[in-house]
């Protein structure tokens, strides 16, 4: 409390804002985990982007667990139901895909813990059941991080690790369905990235660089919104 040093009158008080530009790496990711309390983050990025091993990284750092949509649906005790669902290509409807997300995320297991989710609920429309399933199972969505990545580097990865290798074999690893997973990005899953901008979640990281680099600039990134 400040009082106006001659008059003795109490002045309104404004809340200080913490200076994460200022502040090392570990620092940052204190004041994260402080921030996101037993919240989620969720990750999303075109193929190669680096998703899944950045969702790991941060998950580790902020001592929170990581969650990815075949997870959730494969704790589902009826997979003959999702199997013929999927069989046609229709989407899970939203009101058995907010069923099987609370009932999953209710699990003990997450009880007050951070969640990192990759790239959970991906589809158009899908957002509002994430959102609303998070909040009931008490991890509300804090933020979502976009890995930025042209689908010309896109491409160069993709020749890259055919050359290495290091995927091991993959049935969605060769070009044509490469095209079809960019394709699928940019209708369906670049509205939920616009939903979640329009709600003030996004939290855009270049995926260009490093490994390194690009999870130095996630935490740099969600501090930043964090404390803005």
């Amino acid at each position: 409390m400040c009082f106006h040093h001659t008059t003795g009158k109490r002045l309104a008080t404004r809340p200080v804002r913490r200076k994460v530009y200022y502040v090392d790496m570990d620092e940052r990711t204190k004041l994260i985990t402080e921030w996101l309390g037993a919240g989620s983050i969720n990750v999303f990025g075109v193929p190669f982007a680096g998703k899944d091993t950045q969702g790991k990284i941060l998950a580790d750092h902020l001592g929170a667990l990581l969650v990815a949509g075949g997870d959730i649906l494969r704790s589902h005790t009826d997979q003959a139901e999702l199997e013929r669902i999927m069989a046609t290509g229709d989407l899970i409807p939203s009101d058995l895909y907010l069923k099987i997300m609370v009932a999953y995320l209710s699990d003990p297991q997450f009880a007050g813990k951070p969640l990192v989710l990759s790239a959970v609920g991906r589809l158009q429309g899908e957002e509002v059941t994430v959102m609303k399933a998070t909040a009931d199972a008490g991890h509300p969505i804090k933020a979502v991080v976009l890995l930025r990545l042209s689908e010309e580097e896109v491409w160069k990865r993709f020749d890259a690790a055919k050359e290495l290798n290091d995927r091991g074999e993959r049935g969605d690893d060769s070009r044509t369905a490469l095209a079809n997973r960019l394709e699928k990005f940019r209708t369906l899953t670049q509205p939920v990235i616009e939903r979640y901008r329009e709600l003030g979640l996004l939290v855009e990281v270049d995926g260009s660089l490093s490994r390194e680099a690009v999870n130095e600039e996630i935490i740099k990134n969600i501090a930043t919104f964090a404390f803005k």
